[in-house]
Parts: C-alpha cells; structure tokens; sequence
C-alpha cells in the first residue's frame, strides 16, 4: 500500500483556503521524483498539479483536476487533497508504463475536458466560467466515459437531458443544489435552456477537438455528427433608454454610480472596470486601455467628449498606479459586489425587470447601434473579434441604420416617366 503523505497547508479545504492567492503552486513532495502542486486562486477554486522529474534537471507539469474548494469531489475532475495524490501517483505510472511500451489507463472524458481547462487557464484567460459549467453540466454526466468509446446518441441523449433541466440557483458548497422550476410550455424558458445545452456542447466539443488533435483519441465523428438546437440564441437583450439610465444612476450610492457611469460610457464588462488603473486612460487620445478582457486580448475604448470628461474627473488628485474604481471605504470591488448595490439602485428607480449589471454594456451597445454606428466599429470598442456576435445580439436595432444608409447611398436614375396605363377596375 503506498505511503500516505499528508501535507497541514494542502490537505483540508479550510487550509487550503488560509493560503495566499499567488501565480506559483504550493509544492508536496510525493515520491521521489513526483510533487503535487495547489494553485490558490481568489474567489475560484485551485487546480491541481502533478509534477514529474523527467531527467537532466528539468520538470514536466500536468493539470490534473480542481480542488474541491467550492464544489464536493467527485473523483473525476474536482479532487481532494488524498484524490489528487493517487492521481498524481497513476499519472506516474502511466508515463513509466508508457516508456516500457506498456498500455496505460484509458484517456476519458474528464482528463480531455481537464486538459481542456489547463489550455484555457494558460494561453485563455477565461477558465472560470468554463469550469464552472464543466462541473456543473458535463462530468457529472460524461467524465468518466473513455472516450473512444463516446457515441454520437450518448452525446445526443446528455444534450437532450439538459436542455430539460431547470437553471441552477447559487448554491453553498456542500447544500443541495437548488434549482429554478422549468415551465416547459414556457417557450422563452425552453429557449433559455437550449442555449445552455448549446453552449455545454460547444465546450464539450472544444475539449474533444483538443484531444483529437494531441492524438489521445483517432476518430472525432461521433461529436461531429451531433448538431446544436437551432434558433435558440438571438435572444434580444435587455437594454436601458437614456431616461431608464439617467434614473438609475440617480439612484445609485455615489461609489457604485461611478462604476455604472463608467459601463455606460465603455460597454466595457464588470471585471474589466474594476481592473483599471489611472494610468489606463489616455486623455490625449480620449481612450480607456483595457489591459485584460475576457477573451485574453487587450483592447482600447473610444470614448465620447462626456466619456472623456468624465474619466478626466475621476482619475484627477490620483497617482498613476492606483486602482481607479474603489468602494467610498476604500476597498476594491470583488467578483460579485456588484450584485447587490445593481439590485437596490433598480428598485430605487423604478427599473422593471431588474436589470443586472452585465446590461449596461447591452445598453452601451444598442444605443451606440441605434444612432447609426457601423456594427463592425462596435464589435471592436466591445472587444468582438468580428461582427458575428454583434449581429446575433444586436443586429435587429441596426435596421434603421441600414435603411437609411440604403436611402441615402444607393444610386438615382432620374424621374420615373408618367405612363398612360392605368390598372383595371
């Protein structure tokens, strides 16, 4: 029986939780040859890390799972601390069975969407939420089939399975998992599912494609063959008019109105604002940096003659380095503080249905489209790589645009000649 080498730092959530969030891992040496890294992460949970000594002083690191900081374990893709030790132990074996020519393990579902989630950690920058529905939606159903033994209907029937699942409520770890109820003769709340199970899929299959491509399995047609719902993504999203957002940031305390004053002038999302620094707006260019978005590439936001003076405002009597949006007792916003201040300042001014934070960008977005702007010039202030998604949210409110543009543009080939042909009675 292997030796059990437990570890005060890394073995139990609440230690694990004392650590100092920090880019490089806490270390426990397993085997001679063999660590076991933790990454802390602020308000996401770590991964896990084997590292192998490969020879010649050099380390080969593998992303084997996600502690179980916020969700239980389940053995496949969320570990323990003692899970993730014989995990790190099998890959061990693995590569030394693998150097003897000796098959190893089977590779399943849950290692490529582990893999899957360590590549987007890395060269990405948007894990957090792909984890989350990686957790949530795709193992618990699928992660420990091998997967070349994944069939087309059983990715078929999973698809199908959720999209008749009723939406997830914030749960504490540990509770119960809470869930909305699911009207099914809703047609707007059927939709709304569909294009979770789309979305679901699309990572699915991203993690597939992935482990197709690195040779882990030989043939990609059974995810090939299974489609997305169609028609089930246009929803038409929620924006405010100028008098809805006048309101609401009259009725928001003075801090958070800063923070909404600034996504209506950007279209730039929570997490991005809450990055700034002063030395992030240029007042020669009139634009905002946003150093770190979504999709891992920066950008600049072009800013209006308001826009500019407004930033102007709030970055003057600041030093360079400091955070440009705080809380009025000087701490940083956090990863959902936005949640409840958004909520009390909608009621506050009358905003039916509450809006969430995330629409004021839609709002920045539709009246930017509705005042003539060409969709391409605001998928690049947005941070779009094209204008696909654009369209698909937005693309309706261009159609003014596009008629007068047409009106305007198009060429005229002189008075229509009277004609003494008249239509029958």
């Amino acid at each position: 029986m292997a030796r059990r080498v437990a570890d005060k730092n890394l073995d139990s959530r609440d230690a694990r939780r004392r650590l100092t969030p920090r880019a490089k891992p806490y270390w426990r040496s397993i085997e001679k040859g063999l660590h076991l890294g933790y990454r802390r992460r602020d308000g996401a949970a770590g991964p896990w890390i084997a590292r192998h000594y490969v020879g010649d002083q050099s380390y080969q690191e593998t992303a084997i799972g996600i502690a179980d900081d916020l969700s239980d374990a389940d053995g496949v893709a969320i570990l323990n601390y003692w899970q993730a030790v014989d995990k790190a132990r099998a890959r061990m074996k693995d590569r030394a069975l693998a150097d003897a020519g000796v098959p190893s393990n089977p590779y399943t579902v849950g290692d490529a969407v582990a893999d899957h989630l360590h590549y987007l950690e890395h060269e990405k920058k948007s894990s957090v939420e792909a984890r989350y529905r990686a957790e949530a939606h795709i193992l618990p159903q699928l992660g420990k089939m091998e997967l070349g033994k994944l069939t087309a209907k059983r990715i078929e029937d999973w698809r199908n399975a959720l999209a008749r699942q009723p939406a997830r409520l914030r749960t504490r770890p540990g509770e119960k998992q809470q869930c909305r109820e699911l009207d099914r003769n809703d047609d707007e709340a059927m939709r709304r599912r569909r294009a979770t199970a789309n979305r679901c899929l699309a990572q699915l299959k991203a993690a597939l494609n992935r482990a197709w491509e690195r040779g882990k399995v030989e043939d990609y047609n059974a995810w090939r063959r299974v489609k997305p719902f169609k028609g089930v993504s246009a929803a038409r999203e929620r924006y405010l008019t100028i008098a809805e957002a006048k309101r609401l940031l009259n009725a928001c305390e003075p801090d958070f109105r800063l923070l909404c004053r600034a996504a209506l002038e950007t279209g730039a999302r929570y997490s991005e604002l809450v990055r700034l620094k002063v030395s992030d707006f240029n007042p020669d260019t009139g634009m905002v940096a946003i150093r770190r978005s979504k999709s891992g590439k920066p950008r600049d936001v072009v800013l209006t003659e308001e826009g500019q003076d407004f930033f102007r405002l709030v970055c003057t009597g600041h030093a360079v380095d400091e955070i440009m949006f705080r809380k009025d007792n000087g701490s940083p916003w956090g990863n959902s503080s936005q949640q409840f201040p958004m909520m009390k300042a909608c009621r506050g001014a009358n905003i039916v249905p509450v809006v969430g934070f995330h629409q004021l960008r839609h709002t920045w977005a539709s009246l930017t489209i509705m005042n003539g702007t060409p969709l391409f010039v605001v998928a690049k202030n947005l941070g779009h790589r094209d204008t696909k998604m654009v369209e698909l949210h937005y693309g309706h409110l261009a159609q003014s645009y596009i008629t007068d543009a047409i009106r305007a543009g198009a060429p005229r080939f002189g008075t229509v000649e009277p004609s003494n042909v008249r239509a029958l009675p």
